[in-house]
């Protein structure tokens, strides 16, 4: 099978022949027809999160191992399965929960694999969909996506899934108490539809772009913020105020600041995106304002089945989706893009010939 490879950290993005998988036990081979491209993979290319004053978390350090086929946001059709797996034939289409965990711990035991501390993630610590095929550990990781798009599907696995879990880190709220979501790209605007779809009535969008602020306002913004300087008092003044909840998918120092600023007292800030960098916390004012930090990482199995319920339903309007051929130059050019800034929703690579 062609499968399309980082060899080292820093390194572009090859095209490798690697024999195609025999699945085993409760093991599941899929084809891949979909692929979506996330900001995750520009740091896994790169070999790191950057920690502020405490340096660069190297991914070698935490057990990732080069060549590293990435790839976490998959459809594929069902080719071969293991003895063991139910449930599932050969021609399904699925879309791949790819959160793997050890499967023995008490959070994978309670389906939230994303929780975790040994986890196997597909596209990390297991060979991921920029490939041909791929291998699914288990036949509950994967979800019938029966009348939706499929590249439109197969974002909601990290896209989808991490803005989903974000929101429901802060609702329930009074549909017109206002919430910010700080970073308009793919993700950013999936959970702005997601607010709408949930009935929220209130939502700000501070972006570079005004570009993504307009798509914001047409996915369900109520207000918008062009972020320059001064953005916490941008925030308090669009809002009428200091502000209940903020989602920072961007989450660097200064997007931290400013989101931590915005608060009013009882205020939540939800920090989502891995552009790095640290915030610096007055603890008198955390216990004054009895304020909330909470880390996000994308979501549990549970929440991508509900998802994925809600989109069917027709209650979650689409993001603009960039498609591109499934092959090595076409993951470089989406990985570039991405760093560059600027994406007007999500690129998904799709197999050759099209499915």
């Amino acid at each position: 099978m062609r499968a399309f490879a980082i060899a080292e950290e820093g390194s572009s993005v090859t095209e490798l022949d690697l024999p195609t998988p025999r699945p085993m036990g409760d093991e599941v081979l899929l084809k891949v027809i979909r692929s979506g491209v996330c900001h995750t993979d520009t740091h896994l290319r790169e070999g790191g999160y950057d920690l502020g004053s405490r340096g660069k978390m190297r991914l070698t350090d935490r057990g990732i191992r080069y060549p590293l086929v990435m790839g976490h946001e998959v459809v594929g059709v069902v080719e071969q399965v293991g003895d063991n797996v139910r449930g599932v034939e050969v021609g399904n289409v699925r879309l791949v929960y790819p959160w793997i965990g050890c499967g023995k711990c008490h959070h994978c035991l309670a389906d939230r694999d994303n929780y975790c501390p040994n986890g196997q993630n597909l596209g990390v610590g297991r060979p991921g969909g920029y490939a041909d095929h791929i291998v699914v550990p288990d036949a509950k990781y994967l979800i019938d996506i029966t009348g939706l798009d499929t590249s439109w599907a197969a974002t909601l696995a990290c896209s989808g899934l991490t803005a989903y879990s974000a929101v429901n880190k802060v609702l329930p709220l009074p549909a017109e108490e206002p919430i910010v979501v700080i970073g308009a790209g793919g993700v950013g605007l999936t959970a702005i539809a997601t607010l709408k779809a949930l009935g929220h009535e209130e939502i700000c969008a501070v972006d570079v772009s005004e570009q993504n602020l307009q798509i914001a306002v047409e996915l369900g913004a109520t207000k918008t913020v062009q972020s320059s300087k001064s953005v916490a008092k941008q925030i308090v003044e669009a809002c009428g105020g200091p502000v209940t909840a903020v989602i920072d998918f961007v989450n660097n120092g200064d997007t931290g600041a400013a989101a931590f600023d915005s608060l009013r007292k009882g205020g939540k800030l939800v920090q989502v995106g891995l552009f790095g960098g640290e915030l610096l916390v007055p603890t008198a004012l955390m216990a004054l304002k009895m304020l909330e930090l909470s880390g996000s990482f994308v979501g549990t199995l549970g929440e991508l089945r509900a998802l994925v319920d809600l989109t069917k339903a027709g209650a979650l309007p689409t993001i603009p989706i960039l498609e591109h051929d499934l092959d090595a130059p076409s993951v470089n050019a989406a990985l570039d893009r991405l760093v560059q800034g600027g994406v007007p929703g999500r690129i998904v690579l799709r197999d050759r010939p099209s499915a």
